[in-house]
C-alpha cells in the first residue's frame, strides 16, 4: 500500500531569511550606503534636536533650583501722568515685616554719569549706569563676585564700587584697584561680580553703598527696586500684598515680577523650537524613506532573473515577498542605528562645549529605530509585492 504524502513549500527560518535579505544589500554597498544615509540624516537630526532640548531644559531647571523661584522683585513704575513713582525711604523694613519674608533687600537709581578717567568726554558713559546697593544684596541674590570684593559696612562709606560683568568689558577694567570717575569723583574699584543670572540688569552697572551714594552725589536715600525672598510655599501669597506693603496706596504703579519666570519662559520657548526641529527631522526623515522606496524598486527590476530562477527553483511568492521586504528593514535599520550613534553623539558633544550634562532620553532613541522600521516596512511592501507578483517564464526571458 503506497502512502502519498501532502507537498508543502518550505519555509524559511528567521536567520535564512536575513541572511537572504542580507545577501542583496551586500551586492550593491555604495547604493545602500546612499540610502541609508538619508535615513540616519533624519534620525540623527530627531536625536539630537531631543538630547539638545532636554540637556538644556536640565540645566536651565537645575539652575532654577540652584538659584530658587522665591525671588521677588518690587520697582517703580510710573504714574497715569507719567511721572516716576517714588518708593517710601522704608520700603524695605516694611517689606522684612511681612511674615513668611526670610531676606529684603534694595538697590536705587543714582544720578551718576560713568565715565573710565577724567580725559573721557562726559557724554561717553559706555552704556553702563550707577546703581546705589546695600550690602546684603549679593547674598539675597545669590550673586557671586568674580575678582575683588563686595561692598562692606566700612566700604559702603566711602568712594567705591563693584562693578557687574558686562560693565567691566565696557569699562576696559579687569583687576580691582583700578579707578573710575562717577561725575567728578573718582572711585576705586574694590570688585568685579560674576554675572547675575536672576537679575541680569545688574550685570551692566557700578556698584556703590548707599551712604556713598548720600555723600558724594546727593542721593536721597529712595529705593527703586526691592528684592525680597520667602519660603517657597508663601512666595504667590507675598506677592499678593507685596505693591501695596512697597507703596501703601499706590500699589497700581508698582510692578511686582518674579524674575525665575524669564529662564521658565526660556525653558518653554525652547520646547516650541524643540518641536519645530523635529518637524524638519521628521521631513528629512520622509525624504530617507523615499530613497529607500527608490533603491527597492530599481533593484526588483535589475534582479527579476534572479527571482525568476528562485521561483522556478521552488521560492513561493511569499518568500520573494519576505526577501524583499526584509532588504527594506535592513537597510532603514541600518540608518537608523547609524543615525541614532550621530545624533547621541552630537548631543554629547555639543552639551560639553557648553557645560551642560548630557541627556539623551531612551525614548528618543527607541523612537526613532521605530520610526525607521515603520519606514521600512512602508517603503518596501510595494516593491515586495511587486517583486512577488513577477512571472518566472517572464523573468527568465527578460535580457
Amino acid at each position: 500500500m503506497t502512502r502519498t504524502h501532502d507537498l508543502r513549500p518550505a519555509r524559511l527560518s528567521p536567520r535564512d531569511v536575513l541572511r537572504v535579505g542580507a545577501v542583496g544589500l551586500r551586492a550593491r554597498r555604495a547604493r545602500v550606503v546612499l540610502s541609508a544615509l538619508g535615513i540616519a540624516i533624519g534620525i540623527a537630526t530627531m536625536v539630537a534636536v531631543v538630547g539638545l532640548s532636554e540637556s538644556s531644559r536640565a540645566d536651565l531647571m537645575s539652575r532654577l533650583d540652584r538659584l530658587g523661584t522665591n525671588l521677588l522683585t518690587a520697582e517703580a513704575g510710573e504714574d497715569p501722568l507719567g511721572g516716576t513713582v517714588e518708593l517710601p525711604r522704608n520700603a524695605v523694613a516694611m517689606v522684612e515685616r511681612i511674615g513668611p519674608v526670610r531676606h529684603a533687600t534694595a538697590t536705587a537709581e543714582v544720578d551718576a554719569r560713568i565715565r573710565r578717567s577724567d580725559v573721557v568726554p562726559e557724554e561717553r558713559t559706555a552704556g553702563v549706569t550707577t546703581q546705589a546697593a546695600r550690602t546684603d544684596l549679593l547674598s539675597t541674590l545669590g550673586g557671586e563676585v568674580a575678582r575683588g570684593t563686595w561692598l562692606t559696612p566700612a566700604g559702603e562709606r566711602l568712594p567705591t564700587t563693584v562693578l557687574g560683568a558686562v560693565a567691566a568689558e565696557r569699562l576696559g577694567i579687569t583687576r580691582p584697584g583700578e579707578t573710575i570717575m562717577l561725575n567728578d569723583t573718582r572711585v576705586a574699584v574694590v570688585g568685579i561680580l560674576e554675572p547675575v543670572e536672576l537679575v541680569p540688569t545688574l550685570d551692566r552697572v557700578a556698584l556703590i553703598g548707599f551712604p556713598a551714594a548720600k555723600r558724594y552725589f546727593g542721593f536721597d536715600g529712595r529705593p527703586t527696586t526691592i528684592f525680597e525672598r520667602s519660603s517657597d510655599a508663601s512666595v504667590e501669597e507675598v506677592r499678593a500684598v507685596l505693591a501695596r506693603t512697597v507703596s501703601p496706596g499706590n500699589e497700581a504703579n508698582v510692578r511686582v515680577s518674579r524674575p525665575s519666570d524669564a529662564l521658565a519662559a526660556r525653558a518653554a520657548a525652547d520646547k516650541g523650537l524643540t518641536t519645530l526641529m523635529l518637524g524638519l527631522g521628521a521631513v528629512a526623515l520622509l525624504v530617507g524613506g523615499v530613497g529607500v522606496a527608490n533603491t527597492m524598486v530599481i533593484s526588483v527590476l535589475e534582479r527579476r532573473q534572479e527571482i525568476g530562477l528562485r521561483r522556478s527553483l521552488g521560492a513561493t511568492r511569499n518568500a520573494i515577498r519576505l526577501q524583499f521586504l526584509t532588504e527594506s528593514l535592513l537597510l532603514s535599520a541600518l540608518g537608523g542605528v547609524v543615525g541614532a550613534l550621530l545624533g547621541a553623539a552630537a548631543t554629547y558633544g555639543f552639551a560639553r562645549t557648553q557645560g551642560w550634562t548630557a541627556v539623551v532620553p531612551p525614548w528618543s532613541l527607541a523612537g526613532g529605530l521605530a520610526a525607521t522600521l515603520l519606514i521600512g516596512v512602508v517603503a518596501g511592501l510595494y516593491p515586495a509585492i511587486r517583486a512577488a507578483r513577477v512571472h518566472p517564464t517572464v523573468a527568465l526571458n527578460a535580457t
